[in-house]
């Protein structure tokens, strides 16, 4: 399958700013200016220019997805080509470099368009091909945090965070440079786009955004040390795949101890993550199966909404989705309506869970606790634990010395 890149220039004005045209009073209140095209700047200008686009789209022949607004589909016999959008940056995708040649043509009659060629690098990321399949890395992107934080001759470190930290109750001095670790921190939530191992401490060291104090920032320089030794890592989308997602979950209950709310996921297709999460639930819960019991709502969520997006690709996903875990009482819970007077306070919203495995959506299974992925987005791990756990994510580093 051929993967291009293209820039468009649509048909917006250069202006930031309107100016009022002559012979505008502000003694008429009563009138107003009509404008005939978008202007740049304002704030209907990007939607008035992605409906111009999925517009031109649509006449081409193709659909938009329901699942991603984003993206666009065309089917005409054995052709598919598929577009995804990002502002005025498209990826555009086929097996027939002919119909992809000839839709190029067709946006340079609407568009003013850059055809930047094969996919090589977009927005930070970075994507190689071989036989083997696509490699999604931030290797530049990594190397020019390490330069920004002045690490570049930092020892590195084997792991990104101290296991029994206490970050959130630090009493150490303010941070000074409060701008330079929000700066920091911003670009590591970027990096964490195609870095897993990154989800949790980005959701740790975000939290203290308003106040950074000096631990807080010494945690992220150790960070930055650690991408030092792996700034290529990313991940690989083999070519051989069987292409069914796989949910695992985790929720170290009442960790955070001011909120005392945590969860995280991360899915698998085939043997790749294609999507993962840390984030503190909007309830506290009562126990640990109440806690795990909606972070397997949550992945549920997840993979049924992945699972509609595999379906507008055309890829059938007849067998129920995975979903692992390691809590046998949240497990049951899933699976029978038991121990009612510990749940009943439950939102409904969560139960439909039980829906998704009665119907056959979801297969749940059982994990041991050493052995869950989803671990490492709930907690700080030794370094023993952290690389085991690392080694069955998926991800790849196609520059660390063989």
């Amino acid at each position: 399958m051929d993967v291009h890149n293209a820039f468009l220039h649509g048909d917006l004005s250069e202006e930031v700013y309107m100016k009022l045209p002559p012979g505008f009073y502000p003694s008429r209140p009563g009138l107003v200016c009509k404008l005939h095209k978008s202007l740049y700047g304002l704030k209907q200008a990007p939607r008035c220019w992605f409906s111009k686009l999925a517009t031109a789209l649509r006449k081409y022949g193709f659909v938009q997805s329901y699942s991603d607004y984003s993206l666009f589909i065309l089917c005409n016999g054995q052709v598919q080509l598929h577009v995804l959008v990002y502002l005025d940056d498209l990826i555009i995708s086929g097996n027939d470099s002919a119909a992809i040649s000839s839709f190029k043509q067709y946006l340079s009659s609407c568009f003013h368009m850059k055809d930047l060629g094969v996919l090589k690098y977009f927005l930070g990321v970075e994507v190689a091909r071989s036989h083997e399949g696509i490699f999604l890395s931030q290797r530049k992107y990594a190397l020019d945090i390490i330069s920004e934080a002045g690490l570049l001759g930092a020892k590195l470190v084997s792991f990104p965070m101290e296991q029994n930290h206490s970050l959130a109750s630090s009493t150490t001095a303010p941070l000074r440079d409060v701008e330079r670790y929000r700066r920091l921190i911003g670009w590591l939530i970027y990096l964490s786009f195609t870095r897993p191992d990154l989800a949790f401490l980005v959701h740790v060291l975000s939290q203290f955004l308003h106040e950074p104090r000096m631990n807080h920032w010494l945690a992220a320089l150790q960070v930055v040390k650690y991408l030092k030794g792996c700034p290529g890592q990313g991940i690989l989308l083999p070519t051989e795949s069987d292409l069914q997602l796989t949910g695992w979950c985790d929720s170290d209950w009442a960790s955070c101890p001011l909120t005392r709310r945590s969860v995280s996921w991360i899915v698998f297709l085939g043997s790749s993550p294609v999507s993962w999460k840390t984030k503190k639930q909007v309830t506290v819960a009562r126990s640990s199966a109440e806690a795990e019991y909606r972070s397997m709502a949550s992945v549920t969520c997840e993979l049924k909404w992945l699972k509609g997006l595999l379906k507008f690709f055309g890829v059938p996903h007849t067998r129920p989705c995975g979903l692992v875990y390691d809590s046998q009482s949240a497990i049951h819970l899933a699976q029978n309506p038991v121990f009612h007077e510990r749940t009943k306070h439950i939102e409904i919203y969560c139960h439909f869970l039980r829906d998704a495995v009665l119907d056959g959506t979801i297969r749940m299974s059982h994990v041991r606790t050493t052995d869950q992925l989803a671990d490492i987005f709930t907690k700080a791990l030794g370094q023993k634990q952290f690389e085991h756990l690392l080694r069955k994510l998926g991800i790849l580093d196609l520059h660390a010395p063989t």
